[in-house]
């Protein structure tokens, strides 16, 4: 009976109850930045994933980004044939039963149908996007958008750069926007 008992209570603690999701998008590297801020390593020191969100514009970003946790990437419309012929425009993951999507450009500058659209189409819970370079979070209903900003070019150059982080378990998502 001891070892069934040790068995359980092992199992119960080695079970991870939450993620974390690093998110990053607007990276520009080399053409506006000469590489990813050393900031960012220790923002996504611990997360279990991290998103970005295009405009990589070199595919070494996602290789640096790699050793810190598995990388989902979209290409953005400032990355070259390199990048965008081995990134999807839209990707998604799931974590728990929340369905996480990414795009760098839903047309975000018109408004957010095509974002709602597109989310409701895919049944997205979560939908990071970029371009825009300006961090935002934004609930409608139980769907979240969200854009990290810029680690390297913020815009407009009032705003600092910024990463976000996503908190997840089963039960909830707590998004935040970090600046470096």
């Amino acid at each position: 009976m001891t070892s069934e008992q040790t068995m359980i209570s092992h199992e119960i603690a080695s079970f991870k109850a939450s993620k974390t999701v690093g998110l990053i998008s607007d990276t520009h590297v080399p053409t506006r930045a000469k590489c990813i801020p050393k900031t960012v390593f220790k923002i996504f020191e611990n997360v279990d994933f991290i998103v970005h969100a295009g405009d990589l514009v070199q595919l070494a970003v996602i290789d640096e980004l790699e050793q810190l946790a598995p990388v989902l990437a979209v290409h953005g419309n400032m990355d070259g044939p390199e990048v965008s012929g081995a990134l999807p425009k839209l990707n998604s993951l799931k974590i728990f039963d929340w369905k996480i999507g990414v795009m760098h450009d839903p047309r975000t500058l018109f408004g957010m149908s095509k974002m709602r659209e597109i989310a409701k189409q895919n049944n997205f819970n979560v939908f990071v996007y970029g371009h825009t370079h300006n961090a935002n979070i934004k609930w409608e209903g139980k769907t979240l958008y969200i854009n990290p900003g810029s680690a390297t070019n913020p815009l407009p150059f009032a705003n600092k750069p910024s990463v976000a982080l996503l908190k997840i378990t089963r039960e909830t998502i707590t998004p935040e926007i970090v600046q470096i």
